[in-house]
C-alpha cells in the first residue's frame, strides 16, 4: 500500500458521520480506498457512504458506540468478517466537555474519556492486533516503510495547548497522543505505521455537540454561538489543500518524525494521510 496511493486498501473511520471522519472518508474514497464509515448516528454514516460512492469508491456503514468495549470488538469483528482486516483505520470518533475542572462532573469524565481516549484505544487494540496478526502470517516481512497497515488517531492542538476551559478534553488529546507514540514503537517491527494528528480549530459539529459546564443555559448558549463562530472564521482562513491528482513533495518512513505542518503536530510520528478539507 504506498504512502500516497490507496488503490485496493480498506480504510476504517469513526466518527465518520460528520466534520472529520466525513472529510478524511472523503479523501481516502476519492483516492481509491474502499471505505467503511462508522458512527453512533447510522444516517449520517450511511450519507458518507452515499458520498464516497460518487467518488467511484465503494464502501459500507456502520453504526457503533466507540466508548462501548463489547461494541467495537463486534464491530472488529464484523470488519474481518464481512470485508477483511483493513489497511488503513482512523479513529477519529471524539466529542467535548467544556468548562472549568471544578464544574466538571464524574459523569462528564466517563463520557468524555469513553470516546476519545477508550474508542481510540478499542480501536488501536483491535484493529491493531488484526493488522499485526496479518503481518505474523505473511512469509516475509512487508516492504519498507509501513505496509503492514497504519493507524491514525486524531488528537488535537488541545494536546499540547493547556487551557482553563477546556480540562477534561486537553487531558483526553494528550493522552491519545502519548498512546500514538507509544504504539509507533510498538508496531514499528511489523511495518504498521502510527500517526496522530493534530488539527486547530475548524469548523465541524464538535461545539454544537458539546456539553459545556458551569454556566447557566443561557450563557451556554451564548458560548457555544461564539465557538461556533470562531471555529467558522477560522476555517475560512485556512489554505486549501491538495487534491487527489496532487503529489506529495515527500515521503516519511515510520522511523522518522513527521514534517507535515498543519496535518500533525510536531511531536507526532509517522506518515500523516494525504490533507483534506473539512
Amino acid at each position: 500500500m504506498p504512502l500516497a496511493h490507496f488503490d485496493g486498501a480498506l480504510a476504517v473511520v469513526t466518527g465518520a458521520g460528520s466534520g472529520f471522519g466525513r472529510a478524511t472518508t472523503l479523501a481516502l474514497a476519492e483516492r481509491g480506498a474502499t471505505v467503511i464509515a462508522a458512527d453512533i448516528d447510522l444516517p449520517s454514516a450511511e450519507r458518507t457512504v452515499a458520498l464516497a460512492k460518487t467518488l467511484g469508491s465503494s464502501g459500507a456503514a456502520y453504526q457503533v458506540d466507540v466508548a462501548d468495549a463489547a461494541a467495537m470488538e463486534a464491530f472488529a469483528a464484523e470488519v474481518k468478517d464481512a470485508h477483511r482486516v483493513p489497511d488503513i483505520v482512523v479513529n477519529n470518533a471524539g466529542i467535548a466537555v467544556t468548562g472549568p475542572f471544578l464544574d466538571t462532573g464524574v459523569a462528564d469524565w466517563e463520557r468524555i474519556l469513553g470516546v476519545n481516549l477508550w474508542g481510540v484505544v478499542h480501536g488501536s487494540r483491535l484493529f491493531g492486533r488484526q493488522m499485526a496478526d496479518r503481518v505474523a502470517n505473511l512469509p516475509n516481512k512487508p516492504d519498507k516503510p509501513n505496509l503492514g497497515g497504519h493507524i491514525v488517531n486524531v488528537a488535537s492542538a488541545a494536546a499540547y495547548s493547556p487551557s482553563r476551559t477546556l480540562p477534561a478534553y486537553c487531558t483526553t488529546k494528550a493522552a491519545v497522543m502519548m498512546l500514538s507514540e507509544c504504539l509507533r514503537a510498538e508496531l514499528a517491527g511489523s511495518r504498521i505505521g502510527v500517526t496522530a494528528v493534530c488539527p486547530g480549530f475548524a469548523n465541524t459539529s464538535i461545539m454544537k455537540n458539546a456539553t459545556i459546564v458551569g454556566v447557566g443555559e443561557a450563557e451556554r448558549e451564548a458560548l457555544r454561538a461564539r465557538a461556533e463562530r470562531a471555529c467558522g472564521c477560522a476555517t475560512t482562513r485556512r489554505r486549501r489543500w491538495p487534491s487527489a491528482s496532487s503529489t506529495p513533495s515527500s515521503r516519511t518512513s515510520p522511523s522518522s518524525p513527521s514534517t507535515s505542518k498543519g496535518a500533525c503536530c510536531t511531536r507526532c510520528r509517522g506518515s500523516p494521510l494525504p490533507r483534506s478539507a473539512s
